[in-house]
């Protein structure tokens, strides 16, 4: 049952990522590719219907935390308190600029909000990808099971690290860079003229250095947490994870024009969720480790609730997920097709 709560989290988290994803990442691009105020609209209104949705799968995987891995929801939300807060902020901030921007007509207003919506998904995508990092690197977890990190120590990977050092740096850049590219696709896909263009150009360019980001985390990972290779050499068939990211990396380049743009979208979408499933595969059977001693270290298994608890949670999770899955298709199949530079909204 443990194993079983422990795949219904990376699956909402991987499906928080790829639908989150791209409404950050028109966050992050939209004051690049948008030249005029009906083109930012536009922009908005891509992500207008459902982003708020996306982000009930982030408050979802929480919950679910809360109820099946006891022990790790206490440990990761005391010993990430200051970056748990600044991303509570970050998400505030996003939301309040896309319901703000228009309530006063001024020069100065909707820029502001503007600027502080960009600002705001930038800063969520990299504190993402350096809480991957902390992940995949581990923490100083000690024998009581809880942790503090600071924001930073002196960079380096040692025992006594902090949330920032030069690997979760790294993969904070990847996971900005990514969510940039899926961004992009998105836009490109929702959007015509000259904004899809514009869209497509830098998916075009924005592409190698995601290439260039994933082969050097690829690379990095497995110094850095030795485990990875551990994992993958007991279970080859685990190769299939990274063999879905690449292929969705190589999708997002060969398809990525107007004839084929939601094929090109669909595989940023398999090259998230391959990335996602390829951490969860490549911890396992991990959920914290601990950079002390891996002894120390919370499992699927010893941080999980009573085997009763999960059984019964189970019993709410199968309708709420029925629900939460729903509106989503709903939501998404009401607001299909492309969004008018000159319609209404936002």
């Amino acid at each position: 049952m443990a194993l079983f709560w422990f795949c219904a989290v990376g699956a909402m988290l991987a499906v928080y990522a790829t639908l989150d994803g791209f409404d950050l990442g028109a966050g992050i691009i939209h004051l690049l590719v948008a030249r005029t105020e009906a083109e930012r609209r536009a922009v908005l209104r891509s992500i207008g219907p459902v982003w708020d949705g996306n982000e009930v799968w982030l408050i979802a995987a929480g919950g679910v935390l809360f109820m099946a891995f006891p022990t790790l929801y206490a440990a990761s939300f005391s010993g990430f308190y200051l970056p748990l807060m600044a991303v509570l902020w970050l998400l505030i901030l996003r939301g309040i600029s896309l319901e703000f921007r228009n309530h006063i007509d001024s020069p100065v207003w909707a820029p502001l909000w503007d600027v502080i919506f960009a600002g705001a998904s930038a800063a969520l995508a990299g504190f993402y990808g350096a809480a991957i990092g902390n992940i995949l690197r581990g923490v100083p977890l000690d024998r009581s099971g809880y942790f503090f990190l600071p924001l930073w120590t002196n960079f380096r990977i040692g025992k006594q690290v902090g949330i920032l050092d030069w690997f979760t740096i790294v993969v904070g850049l990847a996971t900005f860079l990514a969510m940039a590219e899926h961004g992009a696709l998105w836009v490109a896909m929702k959007t015509g003229g000259n904004l899809e263009a514009r869209c497509r150009r830098l998916a075009a360019l924005g592409w190698w250095p995601v290439l260039l980001f994933t082969a050097l985390v690829a690379s990095l990972g497995p110094l850095v947490q030795p485990h990875l290779l551990e994992q993958i050499a007991r279970h080859p068939w685990g190769y299939v994870f990274p063999a879905i990211a690449l292929g969705g990396l190589l999708g997002m380049k060969h398809f990525n024009a107007p004839a084929t743009g939601r094929r090109a979208f669909v595989c940023s979408c398999m090259y998230l969720a391959g990335i996602a499933a390829s951490i969860a595969f490549g911890i396992f059977p991990y959920v914290l480790p601990s950079s002390l001693d891996p002894g120390f270290g919370l499992t699927v298994y010893n941080a999980a609730a009573p085997p009763h608890s999960l059984a019964i949670g189970l019993a709410w999770f199968v309708p709420g997920m029925i629900l939460a899955t729903g509106y989503i298709f709903i939501a998404y199949r009401g607001f299909a097709g492309k969004v008018g530079i000159e319609d209404e909204g936002y």
